[in-house]
């Protein structure tokens, strides 16, 4: 009869056989690690699509319409038409500065003075000279008189016939000779006033004065330098001591685009704004359209005076020009105009592109633009103003592509 019993003798554990349960954890971390590595592939690829190409933008600006608006812009500088790099007009070495960057001077006003001991000495020189020529004179004069009243004598005694007709001839023979002598000691005074003028000037020379009223830009030399009126170079020698200018007669000069030159006219009102104060607006008017171009950048130079008198304008400023329209300024409506920057115009296979961006795409339109004037064109065709824009447009930009803007 078999025992029901479980034979529990015969159970073994083997030590030998591999446990089941790590093998299925590793299994499971590495499964749940590629799918995670998936899902931030797919959300950092969704998500960097969404955001599109980082481009910088601007929008079409729309000029004219009656408001007073601009026309054609340019970019230039802010001169002073009274301007002067004052030198000495000797040689010497600069003793003396009395000026410094930003002093008011009057005209006349002595701003440097040169080592001028020499001049002085020479000023001495010629003086002695004068004072000797003149007592020279009053000898000269004397001896003219003494000869004069010994010839009316001997005249006396021939006619009595007491003197020999050969002794008036001697007496007026000397007093001829006085009467030159006197001559050349009034020439020897005159040239000794024309010295002492001389010495005088180029000792005046010495002194450095303003030309005209102003302010002073820039010291050129410093005390202990050798000035010239002409540089000699080799950098012993300064060519001058100040640079001075009225900032009385600001302006600003401007290249225009030759293409535009026939709409500005004299005293043609503009509107000024000064790279280092963009938020402000001074009034200008054009005194002068210089009678050239500038063949290799095809652009005519035009002189814009400053209106408004304002301490903060300053030579050598950045400005835009914005020359009014005609209509405009007379309170008509004049017809709009767009204007971009000229950054953001393209060719692409002879036509004049650029990429429109709505809603993140970008679209490239064709349009008709004008010659390039103060970093902006003009839009003839092609846009109707307020569009957004992509400037310096990506090489391989395709229509469609999102972008990520960023405005100018």
């Amino acid at each position: 009869m078999t025992d029901p019993r479980p034979d529990l003798g015969r159970l073994r554990i083997d030590r030998n056989a591999a446990d089941p349960s790590p093998r299925r954890a590793l299994a499971w971390t590495l499964g749940l690690a590629a799918t995670a590595a998936v899902f931030i592939a797919v959300v950092f690829f969704y998500f960097r699509g969404s955001a599109g190409t980082a481009v910088t933008v601007a929008r079409v600006e729309v000029s004219g319409g009656g408001g007073g608006a601009a026309g054609i812009t340019a970019n230039g500088y802010v001169v002073a038409r009274t301007r002067a790099s004052v030198s000495s007009r000797v040689s010497g070495r600069l003793a003396r500065l009395a000026v410094e960057e930003g002093s008011r001077v009057r005209r006349g006003e002595v701003m440097a003075e040169l080592d001028n001991a020499d001049y002085t000495a020479a000023v001495a020189q010629a003086v002695a000279e004068s004072l000797r020529a003149e007592a020279s004179l009053s000898e000269a004069r004397a001896q003219r008189a003494q000869f004069t009243r010994d010839l009316a004598r001997a005249k006396d005694l021939l006619a009595k016939n007491l003197e020999a007709s050969r002794t008036v001839e001697d007496l007026e023979s000397q007093l001829a000779g006085a009467e030159a002598r006197v001559r050349v000691q009034e020439a020897q005074i005159g040239a000794a006033i024309a010295g002492i003028a001389f010495a005088r000037a180029n000792l005046d020379n010495t002194f450095i004065r303003a030309p005209f009223d102003g302010t002073i830009l820039r010291k050129d030399a410093e005390v202990g330098e050798v000035v010239a009126p002409v540089a000699t170079g080799g950098g012993l020698t300064r060519g001058a001591v100040v640079t001075m200018a009225d900032l009385g007669t600001l302006e600003v000069e401007v290249d225009v685009n030759e293409a535009y030159i026939a709409q500005i006219r004299g005293a043609q009102p503009t509107r000024i704004v000064l790279d280092a104060y963009p938020q402000a607006q001074f009034t200008g008017r054009v005194r002068q359209i210089v009678p050239t171009a500038d063949r290799q950048r095809a652009t005519v130079q035009v002189k814009v005076s400053i209106m408004d008198k304002d301490p903060r304008i300053l030579p050598e400023m950045g400005a835009r020009v914005e020359f009014l329209d005609s209509a405009a300024t007379k309170g008509s409506a004049a017809p709009p105009r767009l204007f971009i920057p000229a950054e953001a115009v393209q060719t692409d296979g002879g036509a004049t592109v650029v990429w429109v961006v709505r809603e993140g795409i970008v679209t490239k339109t064709t349009i008709e633009a004008g010659p390039v004037s103060g970093g902006r064109r003009e839009v003839r065709t092609g846009l109707s103003g307020g569009e957004t824009i992509v400037l310096n447009p990506p090489s391989g930009m395709a229509n469609g592509d999102r972008v990520n803007v960023t405005p100018k």
